[in-house]
């Protein structure tokens, strides 16, 4: 990261610690057999036979994208649906390779969505377990930060002993975040992670995330709810049809974006 700019000429201050450059990042998903009938078995057999093979369809969801992130930093991204936000976070999770330009990030990102995987035939309890593991946890680091995930979660007494399929919504969605939440992360992603939390909760996860942003690096968030984003980050992206409509203070792009779009 020693060079002062990067190729859309997204300026690097200097006095500052950049943690993720996306630099004239362009993806591009193939989807093959878009637009095919009938049901899955059906169009298998037909690729057996070699009969009406699938066609192939590219969808350019980010395009050109640039920006710096700096360390310490709350970052929003706002946009209507098909916008590119998610794309973007697993772009920068690197869950996905790059058409053209790049994603440099200074340490792991984590990435948190709302469909965060957790065994729904296994326990809270389990889940917990599992999860921190997962993230790189000793099982001594595990055990320690257990009570604090419950806690943090906010479970009735004896749901952390349930299956997760027994969880409403908005039970699994407090404790994914707690979950990931209960490690430092070098960049965290949290993709609508937050949608189903109800107001108390959404408080404690302002300060976990003004916490995380203390401990190590910088936390992204896409949520739909703007006075989540506005509450919860320092800076906000608008992301329309893959392309940078605005970056800057989250009261003006907000603004901007609920003016341009009615939301």
């Amino acid at each position: 990261m020693a060079d002062t700019k990067v190729r859309n000429e997204v300026e690097i201050d200097p006095a500052r610690e950049p943690i993720v450059v996306v630099d004239d990042l362009h993806i591009v998903y193939r989807v093959f057999g878009a637009g095919g009938k009938g049901n899955a078995a059906s169009a298998f057999s037909r690729v057996l036979r070699r009969q009406n093979r699938p066609t192939m369809t590219e969808i350019h969801a980010i395009k050109g994208l640039s920006f710096v992130a700096y360390r310490g930093e709350a970052v929003g991204i706002i946009g209507t649906n098909g916008s590119g936000k998610s794309t973007l976070l697993k772009a920068i999770a690197g869950l996905l390779p790059p058409h053209s330009g790049g994603v440099y990030t200074d340490g792991q990102p984590s990435l948190l969505g709302v469909n965060a995987a957790l065994m729904k035939d296994l326990t809270g309890e389990r889940n917990i377990v599992l999860g921190c593991l997962a993230m790189g946890m000793s099982p001594t680091e595990t055990k320690a930060k257990y009570h604090e995930v419950v806690n943090f979660a906010g479970l009735k007494e004896g749901f952390i002993q349930y299956p997760m399929r027994t969880y409403s919504s908005g039970m699994g969605a407090r404790l994914r975040f707690a979950i990931a939440a209960a490690k430092t992360h070098d960049v965290l992603l949290i993709d609508e992670a937050l949608a189903t939390g109800d107001a108390k909760f959404k408080k404690k996860s302002k300060r976990r995330i003004d916490e995380l942003r203390k401990e190590a690096g910088a936390v992204f968030l896409v949520a739909h709810q703007l006075d989540t984003v506005k509450e919860m980050c320092d800076r906000v992206l608008w992301i329309d049809d893959g392309k940078m409509r605005m970056d800057g203070p989250p009261e003006e792009v907000i603004s901007a974006y609920t003016e341009a779009t009615g939301k």
